[in-house]
C-alpha cells in the first residue's frame, strides 16, 4: 500500500492535526522534502529541518561546558537549554522562540533521513518525538514532527540504503505511509510555474510523457537510476548549460544529464534535445531537400515522420509524394520493412496507390513497397 504526492497532501496535515507523528517512507529523491514544504506552506506553519543522518550522538545533550549564564536560554512557558551554535539545540532554540513570539502558529519540525542516523542518535531524538521532553525542556504544543526514511530491509528496500532499521517504539508510536511516485502529480508540479517560469523545462516533461516508466524505476544498487528530484536536477542544468556556446554545451551535455539520471536515459535525453525537432507538415512542404532535413534524425525520429504521414496519407496526396519516397529510402533496410509493414495493413492507401499508378511518384512508390515486401518476405 502507497500514497501518492497529492493524497498524502490530504493525509499529512488531518494526521498533525489529531496529534500523530507521520512517518515518510520512500525512495531517495521521491519527493517527500518538497512534500513537506508543501504542506507546511498550506498549513501557513514555519518549517524547520534537521537531517538526522548528519547529527552525532550528544548533540541534545545540554549543557555544553564551559558555559556562562550568557549561554542559557530560559523561556517562559518551556524550560531552558544552552545556546549552541550546531545540531539540534539551534534548531531547538528557534523553534521555542517561533513558538513564544507567535502563539498557536504551527510549527513543523521535520526529522528527514531519520533511520539514516546510527542508533544512538534515533534513540536520543525519541525523547522528543515520543515524549516531548528532554531534560528540562518541553516542546510547545504549536509543534508538529513529521519523520522521513528511506526503505530499510524490513520494508522490500530496492536501493542501497546505510540505514539503521527503526525500532518498535518508533513503529509502534507514529504513522508510517509509504509514499509512491506518481507521474500526473509531478507532471501538475513540474509544469507549474515559478517567477513566470516553469519548474521543469518544457523538454524534460515532455520526455517524461513519451516514457512515464522512467519518473521513478527501480533503483539498481550501484547505480544511477533516475528520481524525480534529479529529473529537476537535470532541468536546472540544462537550463544553465543553455546559457554557454552552442558548441561547449553539446559536448558536455550527454556527460551532465547521465550524471543526472544515469547513462542510458540521459545519453538518449540528450539525443532528444539535440536532435532538431521536425514534423511531417514541415518536411513535406519545405523547400529544403528531404535527405538535408531528415540527416540528423535517428531511425526513431525518421520512423515517427512516416507513422505520421500514415495520419493524412489518405486522400493521396501527388505532389508531396516524391518526399515522402526520400522518406522511406533514408531508412535502414530493417527501417524500411517495418514501415512497408505499416503501410501494407493500409489497403485504402493501397488502393489509391493502385488508381494513381500514372503518376510517376505513386509508381515509384508502388515500386518500392514491392521491393521493400520482397525484402520482408525474405527475411522472414
Amino acid at each position: 500500500m502507497s500514497l501518492t504526492y497529492q493524497e498524502l497532501l490530504v493525509t499529512l496535515p488531518a494526521l498533525l492535526e489529531a496529534g500523530s507523528v507521520p512517518n515518510l517512507v520512500g525512495e531517495a529523491g521521491i519527493g517527500k522534502s518538497a512534500l513537506v514544504a508543501e504542506v507546511a506552506k498550506r498549513m501557513g506553519a514555519t518549517l524547520l529541518t534537521t537531517v538526522v543522518s548528519l547529527a552525532e550522538k550528544g548533540d541534545l545533550a545540554l549543557p555544553v561546558p564551559p558555559l556562562t549564564k550568557d549561554s542559557l536560554v530560559t523561556t517562559s512557558r518551556f524550560g531552558t537549554l544552552a545556546d549552541v551554535k550546531y545540531g539540534y539545540s539551534t534548531t531547538l532554540l528557534t523553534l521555542l522562540k517561533e513558538a513564544e513570539a507567535r502563539p498557536g502558529q504551527p510549527i513543523i519540525w521535520f526529522l528527514d533521513e531519520f533511520n539514516r542516523g546510527n542508533a544512538a542518535v534515533q534513540s536520543e531524538l525519541m525523547n522528543l518525538v515520543l515524549q516531548r521532553q528532554i531534560h528540562t525542556l518541553t516542546l510547545p504544543e504549536e509543534v508538529h514532527i513529521i519523520l522521513a526514511q528511506n526503505p530499510d530491509p524490513t520494508m522490500d528496500a530496492a536501493g542501497d540504503y546505510a540505514v539503521t532499521p527503526s525500532d518498535a517504539a518508533v513503529r509502534d508510536r507514529t504513522v508510517r505511509l509509504k509514499m509512491r511516485a506518481n507521474l500526473t502529480d509531478w507532471l501538475t508540479w513540474a509544469e507549474g510555474e515559478v517567477d513566470g517560469t516553469p519548474r521543469v523545462q518544457p523538454v524534460v516533461v515532455d520526455y517524461l510523457r513519451e516514457h512515464p516508466n522512467l519518473l521513478a524505476p527501480a533503483p539498481v544498487v550501484g547505480q544511477i537510476t533516475p528520481t524525480p528530484r534529479s529529473w529537476e536536477r537535470a532541468s536546472r542544468n540544462l537550463t544553465s548549460l543553455r546559457k554557454l556556446p552552442a558548441a561547449q554545451s553539446r559536448v558536455v551535455l550527454a556527460d551532465v544529464l547521465a550524471g543526472d539520471l544515469g547513462e542510458e536515459v540521459g545519453v538518449d535525453l540528450a539525443q532528444v534535445i539535440l536532435t532538431p525537432a521536425v514534423g511531417i507538415e514541415e518536411l513535406l512542404s519545405a523547400p529544403s531537400p528531404v535527405t538535408e532535413m531528415v540527416a540528423p534524425l535517428p531511425e526513431s525520429n525518421r520512423l515517427d515522420l512516416v507513422n505520421q504521414w500514415l495520419g493524412q496519407a489518405v486522400p493521396l496526396d501527388l505532389a508531396t509524394l516524391p518526399r515522402v519516397v526520400t522518406l522511406l529510402k533514408s531508412l535502414s533496410a530493417d527501417g524500411q520493412v517495418a514501415a512497408g509493414y505499416q503501410i501494407g495493413k493500409r489497403a485504402d492507401l493501397l488502393a489509391a496507390l493502385y488508381q494513381a499508378r500514372d503518376d510517376k511518384a505513386a509508381r515509384a512508390m508502388y515500386e518500392l513497397l514491392a521491393e521493400i515486401a520482397k525484402r520482408g518476405t525474405g527475411n522472414g
